[in-house]
């Protein structure tokens, strides 16, 4: 079949417009092991198939590419790069972006590959190419070639190759094009500073850096909210939140949130300046981040009592976000009766709001309330027993009626509460006495689908593994846990057939 294969691309080669020729070798092609193919890679000659990437012929086009997708795979990545490197640059400025997507899946090829990549590196041309894709109108073509030039620059002769050569002025071009091109580039540019403090040095000294922070504390407020994003994302390593610090942006960004209250149209940027402290203080220390930037708790409370539900969500997000550690829940614990009455707003919208918020709310409760069995001392489990109550009149049952509900996300989310909770023994003093809970959490006939038959058996597991169900929930129903347990969650009870004499 191979064999047959490498005929058929002969007779290809040697016709100007071969489209039978071409449906005939895609046919085979279907059916012809890859390893084949890689035994006859030595035979492969696909220059004359890149020729036939013809713009006026849309089937040719079509059939080459799927073509060239299987047979590329039968080269080893170092060949690609050295044999059909001027393939690639003309695949990279095409009009046609299957083209291009096509080419640019073997870049991505050739730079996972420690040998190949450096033909790509030695290639100016090609990098060039592969920048100005960023700026192309196809997302799926910009994207691909960010993460090729992300992944180039893991190594220090692609950090100068990006930085230190013509390809710096080529990217800051490309950036012209317009605000979502110059977008694309910052999120490159943030990808790249994230992996070291070596990488997030070329890329400062570049410049490019310092433009993105200016945009994020100009006026253009549009401009604010999508920057903020990126710069969350830089953040998240210890290296960027050193500099970002360094630089002053963390006090910047904590004035600008001061401000907003004077800013009609701070609502555009606040709930990304909030998330953005949100995963700060989660990241470092929900202490200090929360005392050295008071105006963040602030703003967090005051967004929960927002009629704007985008403003609630941001604020629920948050909250669970910075509850989801021991030093956050005591943080929160701190300011005291202020934070029982967000409790119990979250408890409202928990029942009242929307699908979309009444899940975030109940995200954000698992979160709040969940104690490691490592963590659970006495205090801890008097100030989360004390939260609890906070919540409504009768926060199980609440919670339960939200897990009756016939919303698959909603049911598994409260689900996901009871399961949150599941460990610590005022909570299963509760479930023992709330009539009916019990059996609920026993019955399989309940869950109709996977994923709530899997949150069910994390909430059975939660259950089980604690060491005081035994003694609160008794030995029959610690039992039944087990063997609940060892079914899996999966489990359907066999159904008894009885023989009845004489039926057929």
């Amino acid at each position: 079949m191979a064999a047959q294969a490498v005929s058929l691309l002969r007779e290809v080669s040697r016709l100007e417009a071969p489209l039978e020729e071409l449906r005939a070798l895609q046919s085979v092609l279907q059916s012809v092991p890859l390893s084949e193919l890689r035994e006859q890679a030595a035979e492969l000659r696909l220059g004359p198939l890149f020729s036939l990437l013809n713009e006026h012929h849309r089937e040719q086009t079509t059939l080459c590419v799927s073509i060239l997708e299987r047979l590329l795979q039968a080269l080893e990545p170092v060949h690609v790069a050295r044999n059909l490197r001027v393939d690639l640059q003309r695949g990279l400025t095409h009009p046609n972006d299957s083209v291009k997507i096509l080419t640019l899946s073997q870049v991505g090829r050739i730079v996972e590959n420690s040998d190949a990549v450096t033909e790509i590196l030695n290639n100016a041309e090609l990098l060039k190419q592969i920048v100005y894709c960023i700026g192309g109108e196809n997302l799926s073509v910009a994207k691909a070639a960010i993460k090729s030039l992300s992944r180039i620059s893991l190594t220090q002769a692609g950090l100068e190759a990006l930085f230190e050569s013509n390809l710096l002025d080529d990217l800051k071009s490309v950036m012209e094009t317009n605000d979502i091109v110059r977008y694309r580039v910052y999120e490159l540019i943030v990808e790249i500073s994230s992996v070291s403090p070596e990488s997030l040095n070329y890329c400062t000294t570049s410049g490019l850096v310092t433009q993105l922070l200016r945009e994020l504390t100009g006026e253009d407020v549009l401009v604010r909210a999508t920057c903020i994003e990126m710069v969350t994302s830089l953040a998240y390593t210890h290296h960027g939140r050193q500099y970002l610090a360094q630089e002053g942006v963390i006090d910047q960004i904590s004035n600008i949130i001061v401000g907003a209250d004077s800013d009609a149209f701070s609502s555009f940027y606040l709930p990304g300046f909030v998330k953005f402290f949100g995963n700060l203080a989660i990241m470092d220390s929900p202490q200090q981040i929360c005392e050295r930037y008071p105006v963040f708790v602030e703003k967090v409370f005051e967004m929960t009592e927002s009629q704007d539900p985008t403003m609630i969500g941001v604020a629920v997000d948050t909250i669970g976000i910075l509850g989801s550690n021991v030093e956050g829940k005591q943080v929160l614990q701190k300011t005291g009766t202020r934070f029982e009455r967000l409790l119990m707003r979250i408890g409202y919208q928990a029942k009242n709001a929307s699908t979309e918020l009444k899940i975030r709310c109940l995200d954000a409760i698992s979160s709040l309330f969940y104690l490691p069995p490592d963590q659970q001392t006495d205090d801890l489990l008097r100030m989360t027993e004390s939260w609890f109550s906070s919540l409504s009149r009768d926060p199980l049952e609440l919670f339960r009626g939200i897990s009756n509900q016939p919303f698959l996300e909603l049911h598994c989310a409260a689900l996901k509460v009871f399961t949150a909770i599941a460990n610590q023994p005022w909570a299963q003093k509760l479930m023992f006495n709330s009539p009916g809970f019990v059996e609920y959490v026993m019955d399989r006939s309940v869950e109709h689908d996977r994923a709530s038959k899997d949150a069910k058996y994390e909430l059975v597991k939660a259950l089980a593994n604690s060491k005081t169900i035994a003694e609160i929930f008794g030995n029959p129903n610690y039992l039944r846990l087990r063997t609940y347990l060892s079914e899996g969650p999966y489990y359907v009870k066999p159904i008894s057939t009885t023989a009845v004499e004489g039926a057929e």
